[in-house]
């Protein structure tokens, strides 16, 4: 491996004879080394040893860091517009107010990791796992999270407009108020998870599995909640109106206090196996608690 006493230039000439596996080349070994505000703009540093590195204010846009070690690197304020980590070792990293649209992220492992008010606008992050870390505040319309598996983190406040968890998994996470319009969580399993103050007009739960997830004073108009499997859930002074319930499982979920006016295609049975009071607003506008044949379940 490369010493950290060698230029820079000649360790990223090595790195790439090494990837090519080519006479004289080595790999990149940076971990530990100081590289704030370095230029390293569609750098070639796949698989390097970036583990421990501080590159504040760095440029690494559309570079290459598939597979490195970032491990406690400390990249804040970094361009990494474009980037590619994927399958990259991200263990206590920060990237607190870095840059990372369009970036790819997937299958990378991260715990610990901090990314508050990175921007990840349009960025990819599928097949990855993240454990115990932070996103409050990140700003990340239209990334996709597919098939990600999420624990213990927190997106609190963040803005997921359009984002896309297709089949991701969620546990023990929050979503505090964030900004989540037409963002897709279909086919995703939510598990005691925290949606409170949440603004999801428009988002999509088709197909998700929802266990103990707490909706509290969310925005839920207009949500698509065909075929989910709701068990148990705070969906207290949650609005919903204009949601859609077709063959949902609403199983003890609690509807205490919410807006369900117009809220289409439930049926008796599903109101029968939640919870309504009379603070409920039901489907025909009427208040609860929601009585079996009443016939308020259809919107007026």
């Amino acid at each position: 491996m490369i010493t950290k006493s060698i230029p820079l230039p000649a360790i990223l000439s090595a790195h790439a004879a090494w990837l090519e596996k080519t006479a004289g080349g080595q790999r990149a070994d940076l971990s530990g080394t100081t590289l704030n505000d370095t230029d390293l703009a569609g750098a070639n540093l796949r698989l390097a040893l970036l583990a421990g590195a501080t590159l504040l204010d760095a440029n690494l846009a559309g570079a290459d860091l598939s597979g490195a070690d970032l491990e406690d690197a400390d990249l804040q304020r970094a361009n990494l517009a474009g980037a590619d980590l994927s399958g990259a070792t991200l263990a206590q990293a920060e990237f607190s107010g870095a840059v990372l649209d369009g970036a790819n992220l997937s299958e990378i492992t991260a715990v610990n990791a901090h990314f508050r008010n990175t921007r990840l606008s349009k960025a990819r992050m599928l097949e990855a796992q993240v454990n115990e870390s932070t996103f409050r505040q990140a700003i990340a319309p239209g990334a996709s999270f597919h098939h990600t598996r999420f624990y213990n983190v927190d997106f609190s406040e963040a803005r997921l407009e359009e984002a896309i968890f297709y089949h991701a998994r969620a546990q023990h996470s929050r979503f505090l108020g964030i900004a989540g319009f037409g963002a897709s969580f279909a086919g995703a399993k939510i598990d005691h998870c925290d949606f409170s103050r949440a603004i999801l007009t428009g988002a999509k739960f088709a197909h998700a599995e929802l266990v103990q997830t707490i909706f509290r004073n969310a925005d839920l108009r207009d949500c698509d909640f065909r075929e989910a499997h709701v068990r148990g859930g705070d969906f207290s002074r949650a609005v919903l109106t204009g949601a859609r319930f077709q063959g949902a499982k609403l199983v003890m979920a609690d509807f205490r206090g919410s807006n369900l006016r117009g809220a289409r295609e439930l049926v008796c049975e599903q109101l029968s196996q939640a919870l309504t009071d009379l603070n409920t607003i039901l489907p025909n506008g009427d208040h609860g608690p929601y009585l079996r044949h009443s016939g308020a379940e259809k919107p007026r």
